[in-house]
């Protein structure tokens, strides 16, 4: 079997590859970075003379091919690669009429459990901290056993620290009395923090017992990153925008255990991300996978988190049951707060060609992505 063409789409603000072979097997994959979907789509463009004609199965020699072919790396690199390897996968197992978990090693878990990202319900809540406790009530009734939100203040970059304290103390306990004692919640802070300031918080929000505190700082200096889990009492997780294992072995190696938060759409999709969850088990450590981008990459996650021992919590939104994905066909299957290990073969998620031709393109607007202080000047800067 030989790959015959590559189909690439721009659809909402997404990048997903579709590749099909000269048995007429396909599969489908899709890049997590989010930011530059059109670099990705042309890195993808521009790997198709090395990609017609090889063998699908041969997921290791083309992953290593794309990657080596060129000394450069990069969330725009490792995206395509990302994508590509995950449609290969698809392939794989399709071809073996099996879910690609079972080439992995066999699932070791029949359903996977779900942290949910949580939205406010405003409704007649008198403030958003309120709406936060009524979405909390409602997600836990609804099953779900881990609530995420970030808990910082809108305005955070122009407030004293004593108030930002305060009011995100103030919006984790309004989580924490709204999920119970029976819930885990997490706190994802986007990196939005300098490391003196992560360091405070994370002892002020110690008493809610978070299960971890994630991205707390910047991403530019993986000794930064790994160096706040020496330094706070409350578990951290980073690696959401790292893209190789040897990004997350120098992570470990310097911070000690903490959870690892690969995106399979970026990390250098399944090939890789199945690396990356078995280095983190050397150091006891979990994998989070990272995801929020629908159901292409919640499917490639699930095939991770069935096959490993070391899988905690899987990052879910409930965008990938909005309408806006009808163009996607998935399997997968939700309960309460579980999916359940897929059990069709591949990743369980079809495109329909029809209805993805007349989905728009709407890439993120990248004005809106940067938070400006009262100054001026950059608050992502520091």
């Amino acid at each position: 079997m030989k790959i015959e063409k590559i189909n690439s789409y721009l659809a909402r603000d997404q990048f997903i590859v579709e590749i099909i072979t000269d048995n007429g097997i396909s599969g489908i994959g899709q890049s997590a970075c989010w930011a530059y979907p059109e670099a990705v789509k042309a890195i993808v463009e521009r790997f198709n003379s090395l990609l017609i004609g090889k063998n699908p199965f041969n997921t290791e020699e083309i992953n290593q091919l794309l990657m080596r072919t060129g000394p450069f790396r990069g969330s725009v690199l490792s995206g395509a690669i990302s994508c590509i390897d995950i449609a290969l996968w698809d392939i794989k197992a399709k071809f073996f009429e099996t879910p690609i978990w079972n080439l992995l090693g066999g699932k070791v878990r029949n359903k996977i459990r779900l942290h949910l990202l949580l939205g406010i319900l405003y409704g007649n809540s008198k403030s958003k901290n309120e709406g936060l406790y009524n979405s909390a009530k409602k997600a836990v009734k609804d099953g779900f056993t881990a609530l995420k939100i970030d808990p910082l203040p809108d305005n955070y970059y122009d407030l004293s620290l004593d108030k930002l304290i305060k009011e995100t103390v103030a919006t984790v306990a309004a989580l924490r009395e709204g999920a119970g004692d029976e819930v885990d919640i997490i706190l994802e802070i986007h990196r939005k923090l300098t490391p003196m300031t992560s360091v405070h918080l994370a002892d002020s929000i110690k008493e809610f017992n978070p299960m971890f505190f994630e991205d707390p700082i910047q991403i530019d200096s993986i000794i930064s990153q790994s160096d706040i889990a020496k330094k706070v009492s409350i578990p951290v997780a980073n690696g959401e925008r790292m893209h190789s294992i040897w990004e997350f072995r120098e992570l470990l190696n310097n911070g000690g255990p903490q959870y690892v938060r690969p995106d399979v759409g970026l990390a250098g999709g399944i090939t890789q991300t199945k690396k990356i969850a078995a280095i983190a088990e050397s150091h006891h450590s979990a994998l989070v996978t990272h995801n929020f981008l629908g159901p292409i990459l919640t499917a490639a996650s699930v095939h991770i988190d069935a096959c490993i021992p070391n899988f905690i919590t899987q990052e879910y939104s409930l965008d990938d049951e909005s309408e806006k994905n009808n163009y996607l066909i998935s399997s997968l299957k939700r309960v309460g707060g579980y999916i359940m290990t897929p059990e069709k073969p591949g990743l369980g998620i079809e495109i329909d060609k029809e209805k993805i031709k007349k989905v728009p393109y709407e890439p993120l607007n990248l004005n809106d992505q940067i938070p400006y202080r009262l100054d001026g000047s950059n608050a992502f800067s520091v």
